[in-house]
């Protein structure tokens, strides 16, 4: 038996949620698939859960930071299991709820893994669905890195449901994974090892303030290494051993749990893309133009990380591109993304955050620009917060004072580089926001001095 649809959504996450209810709110079938609990990455083992963590911990090392300053009170230590449990309050309701916000708009719910039968028909389950459309956005999973004893590394989601925090925790990789729960962990009382085979992690990010952020993890005793390349995981006795090469020695870090921090990649491997004649790109995605259609399939569009669209892998990302697809199914292809000032945060203690260009890419575009750059450790808004290791770099072009990027590491930089993404977006010079009057004293009266 074939059921007919008008739309077919592969995931329920942001970008598929972005096109879906578009969809279905224009009289469309809609069915949506999906073989993880509904709604996505970002509601249930990304983004959401993971602040919910952070914040708890942020707390816990401000009134560290603050001792001796006024608080005299011991410290409260912090209680993994409790912090787990109150991560769960956001996340144990989310796929019930999706799956039920999906029905009572009318679409149908499956629940398993699809794979293509054709152009534009898959099968899940014992059932087969033929869609005038099919909408790829099934996110992303880790890479893999085929080293041996590759099946003893957790996954950050595994990591968001430790009913425990092991004594020691290694992370494999070093991106936002890496780093944001390594803050956590170590504030929670692990020791943590940060393995990376680069020369710096955050390679997305400006290198003076990962530098800096770099020691500021140091200094929480995390043990940071980089050129150091993670050759094999093996299973000895109750632990674990890493096995890694710097290139020059070899060496062994005992943990109780290692995490893979070292990249992911779109999940649409098993989903018989050759049955549907779709091409994808060179980073693994499904290779689309620039209304995000399949260069190959024209019934076939993808969003989110499953897309390979140009934009960052980023929820809000996701979304935009979801109802930029929408747009497009409903109405023809006329709307295309826009990628400028979208801001990007490695959520530390200090917050990392970026946006626009940085200095390498600006000088390859050619462009005529001033750098300002400065450590603020000693600014108000850092000793007011206990916070060591802080700095800014913002790049403005010569002539047109047009703000190309900012670079922040500092209090509330995960707020404060939306001010600057908006600049960027909007087309406001530097002179814009140094003539802006604002609160005082607040981080966002800092961007005057950063121009």
């Amino acid at each position: 038996m074939t059921v007919q649809v008008d739309l077919i959504v592969v995931g329920t996450g942001a970008a598929a949620q972005s096109v879906a209810f578009p969809c279905r709110e224009a009289g469309w079938s809609v069915m949506v698939v999906d073989s993880d609990p509904y709604g996505g990455t970002c509601q249930l083992r990304g983004c959401d859960p993971k602040k919910v963590l952070v914040g708890v911990s942020e707390l816990i090392d401000w009134a560290r930071r603050m001792q001796g300053k006024g608080p005299s009170a011991p410290v409260p230590a912090l209680e993994w299991p409790e912090m787990i449990r109150f991560k769960r309050t956001f996340t144990d309701g989310v796929p019930a709820a999706m799956d039920q916000s999906f029905k009572d708009a009318g679409m149908l719910t499956v629940h398993g893994r699809a794979r293509f039968v054709d152009a534009a028909s898959l099968r899940a389950g014992d059932e087969t669905y033929a869609g005038s459309h099919v909408v790829i956005a099934a996110g992303a999973r880790h890479a893999p890195l085929s080293i041996p004893g590759e099946e003893h590394l957790t996954t950050s989601t595994g990591f968001l449901e430790l009913g425990e925090m092991p004594r020691r925790v290694a992370f494999v990789g070093g991106g936002y994974i890496a780093f944001e729960f390594a803050h956590v962990a170590a504030r929670v009382g692990a020791q943590v090892t940060v393995l990376h085979r680069g020369g710096r992690p955050l390679e997305g990010f400006d290198p003076d303030l990962v530098a800096q952020l770099v020691q500021a993890t140091r200094d929480l005793g995390v043990d940071v290494h980089v050129r150091t390349a993670v050759t094999a995981v093996e299973k000895r006795g109750d632990g674990l051993v890493v096995h890694a090469s710097t290139g020059e020695e070899e060496i062994e870090v005992a943990a109780d749990l290692v995490v893979h921090a070292a990249g992911r990649v779109p999940e649409i491997d098993d989903l018989d893309l050759e049955a549907a004649g779709i091409a994808r790109a060179e980073n693994g995605g499904v290779a689309v133009n620039e209304y995000l259609q399949s260069v190959s399939n024209p019934a076939v569009y993808a969003a989110g990380d499953a897309a390979a669209s140009g934009g960052l892998p980023l929820t809000p990302v996701a979304a935009m591109q979801g109802g930029i697809v929408a747009a497009n199914l409903l109405g023809g292809n006329t709307r295309t993304p826009d990628y400028r000032g979208i801001p990007t945060v490695v959520f530390t203690t200090p917050p990392l955050a970026r946006v626009g260009l940085d200095e390498a890419t600006a000088r390859a575009q050619g462009l005529r620009f001033t750098t300002r750059h400065q450590d603020t450790s000693g600014w108000y808004s850092s000793r007011r917060t206990g916070l060591a290791h802080t700095g800014f770099k913002t790049l403005v072009e010569d002539g047109t004072e047009r703000i190309l990027g900012a670079h922040l590491l500092g209090p509330h930089a995960e707020e404060i580089i939306n001010i600057f993404g908006l600049a960027i977006r909007a087309g406001l010079s530097a002179r814009n926001l140094k003539d802006m009057v604002f609160a005082y004293p607040t981080s966002a009266s800092d961007i005057g001095y950063m121009l």
